[in-house]
């Protein structure tokens, strides 16, 4: 997977993370959830490695 499309699923999974923390608060399951899968994709773009690394 491409690190400029995990940036877009992250930014996506941000801002469901916002509204739903906003609309039903930080301790919600759902808004739980909605973290995890935000840390996940914030772990996979860290592991990924950006195309300037492998240039050198």
């Amino acid at each position: 997977m491409l690190r400029q499309d995990l940036l877009r699923q992250i930014e996506k999974k941000r801002e469901e993370l916002i509204s739903i923390a906003s609309q039903n608060g930080l301790n919600s399951l759902s808004a739980i959830k909605h973290s995890q899968e935000l840390d996940h994709l914030l772990n996979i773009y860290n592991q990924t490695p950006s195309r300037k690394a492998n240039n050198l």
